[in-house]
């Protein structure tokens, strides 16, 4: 089964919310007939699409190739949430790399957040950018901890726009008792995904991108000049970037054992009105929570609650998404328990073992970066300008995410999705008897 046609119709967005509000692009054509270019970009989503427009802005001949439409995938579905730093804590890089990379990841995850402001100012995207995402947490024995973790980034990194929140604060902020603290990041930010994604599709064929919509890549014959296949087409370039995320499949499997493609779903509500929407959340900022499989949550721009929660990990999404999303969100918020869900939608992402990118040059020619981890709106946007300037000849920030060894899933892919729903099903237990 091919996760690129398990549930959605061909060609065709999925029915969210954020399909619902897009200022919508024109199909591109499909490719056919044989193309030369000095760049093939596989994928339309964010790494894909930055990849070809920094390319393009140094004068590079770029075809992207995207099997259904730009912003298909997660890029267009996720909860927008443009966070702070690496999907590891800083505590957690030190250890793995060392204090010198770890600084080096960290000022890489604000370039990052930097990057998408500075492209939608650029570009006229109309994304709705909107400053603070905060981090809640569910048991009051981690509190301090967070806490510690704000006073360390402001002494180790010279990060200052995180305030601490206890738990009044907290309540305060959120129209709930669930948690007992947190954190409120107003260098962090969350957007609109899909008007970003396609704003950035309109920035490369404005900069000479070729778009390519509806042509699923089939085979890569690498050398010096690779060939990229499709049903209709074929492309030969210089170089190749796989930005295909969750749904590479077996198109390279060297890559394909380092990234798990996961499901995750969303929600949202009829509109409840503009101080029913505040009585939520009192600030117009994005919240995640401290659960492992992570709750995230915000205000849209016509007062809808916009809630993501719930995970699985096979090619087919539930029945019922609305049924699964919803129990956590009426764990949050009871008071929604009668309200009704005009959307639900899922996505598939990518996570790796050690939840760090995935980048890698796994070929002379072939560059790939994915794995975001649920982390991927600021960071998968940075990794198209880091392997642009690869191609080009400075790969030092390429190199850095590189050397963050991202180990193979045991098992082959056979064996992957079971062993991973296992350990998920053991952390969500840990959840739930709040260990």
């Amino acid at each position: 089964m091919n996760l690129l046609y398990s549930n959605d119709d061909e060609g065709e967005y999925p029915d969210s919310w954020y399909a619902a509000t897009a200022t919508p692009l024109p199909p591109f054509a499909k490719l056919k007939g044989s193309k030369t270019n000095d760049v093939c970009v596989i994928g339309g989503g964010f790494t894909g699409l930055s990849t070809a427009l920094h390319l393009a802005e140094r004068g590079y001949a770029v075809a992207l190739v995207e099997a259904h439409r730009v912003g298909w995938g997660a890029s267009g579905r996720n909860g927008g949430q443009v966070g702070s730093g690496q999907r590891l804590s800083q505590y957690e890089l030190e250890k793995m790399v060392g204090l010198d990379d770890a600084k080096h990841l960290w000022d890489l995850a604000e370039q990052a957040k930097a990057l998408v402001q500075s492209l939608t100012k650029k570009h006229t995207i109309d994304c709705a950018y909107k400053p603070g995402v905060a981090h809640v947490e569910w048991h009051a024995k981690n509190v301090p901890a967070l806490h510690a973790y704000t006073e360390h980034l402001e002494k180790t990194y010279s990060y200052t726009k995180i305030q601490n929140l206890d738990h009044v604060q907290t309540c305060e902020l959120l129209g709930t008792q669930a948690y007992h603290g947190g954190t409120l990041d107003m260098g962090a930010a969350h957007i609109h995904p899909l008007n970003f994604t396609l704003g950035l599709a309109q920035a490369a064929i404005n900069a000479g991108v070729q778009i390519y919509e509806q042509s699923e890549v089939t085979k890569i014959t690498e050398g010096d000049q690779a060939i990229i296949v499709t049903a209709n087409g074929k492309v030969t370039a210089n170089h190749v970037v796989l930005a295909c995320n969750g749904y590479l499949g077996g198109l390279n499997e060297a890559a394909a054992a380092r990234v798990m493609p996961i499901n995750n779903f969303i929600v949202a509500t009829e509109p409840l009105g503009k101080n029913s929407a505040e009585a939520l959340i009192k600030k117009d900022v994005a919240i995640a929570d401290s659960k492992f499989v992570v709750n995230y949550y915000r205000r849209s721009t016509d007062h809808r609650l916009l809630f993501g929660g719930g995970e699985n990990y096979g090619f087919k999404f539930p029945r019922d998404i609305r049924a699964l999303v919803s129990k956590p969100m009426l764990q949050i918020y009871p008071q929604l328990k009668n309200v009704q869900l005009d959307y639900a939608w899922g996505g598939t992402l990518a996570i790796t073992i050690n939840r760090m990118p995935y980048f890698d040059r796994i070929g002379p020619n072939i560059f790939t970066a994915s794995g975001y981890s649920g982390h991927g709106v600021a960071l998968a946007t940075l990794a198209g300008k880091i392997m642009a300037a690869a191609i080009a000849g400075n790969a030092e920030n390429f190199e850095v995410m590189s050397r963050v060894n991202t180990h193979r899933f045991p098992g082959g892919r056979a064996m992957r999705s079971p062993a991973l729903k296992l350990a998920m099903t053991w952390y969500a237990m840990r959840d739930r008897l709040g260990l």
